[in-house]
């Protein structure tokens, strides 16, 4: 089937975002390695904590993110092989995968805990947030309407 070329910018959109969601759920593990923003953003959020208790938060961490980025990757795979299928209920697929993917990045960005901050730094709250702008270019594209001839 050939494909508009609004859905062939839209399917390279797509795979720009599956490896933007691939970079936010790598950077955690990234920052565990590296600079420690968030057992840094924790211990600061609660003083009282013991090394070994943030250790643990920052691996509950982990888990939860890369459950998260796990999710977004099978989304973007299966909401590309719909698009690239030419399947009917591609489009508001797609667009409900967006909107669940922005939900869930500003909850990352946006929810604060108990200590009265954000649960991650902000740092890797924009990670989280760093495949939402191809996301909308690609869901803008899959609903734009072909040029008339």
């Amino acid at each position: 089937m050939t494909k508009t070329r609004h859905e062939r910018l839209a399917i390279g959109a797509m795979y720009t975002g599956l490896g933007l969601t691939v970079v936010a759920t790598v950077a955690p593990y990234v920052d565990r390695a590296t600079t420690h923003l968030l057992a840094d953003h924790i211990q600061a959020g609660y003083p009282a904590y013991t090394q070994t208790r943030v250790d643990s938060a920052v691996t509950t961490y982990l888990v939860l993110l890369s459950v998260i980025g796990a999710l977004g990757v099978i989304a973007w795979l299966w909401t590309i092989r719909a698009v690239k299928a030419g399947k009917r209920w591609a489009r508001p697929a797609a667009t409900v995968m967006f909107v669940v993917g922005t939900s869930v990045g500003l909850i990352g960005l946006l929810t604060k805990d108990t200590s009265g901050d954000t649960g991650l730094p902000s740092a890797l709250g924009w990670a989280g947030m760093a495949p939402f702008p191809v996301a909308l270019l690609a869901v803008t594209l899959l609903w734009r309407r072909p040029r008339p001839a």
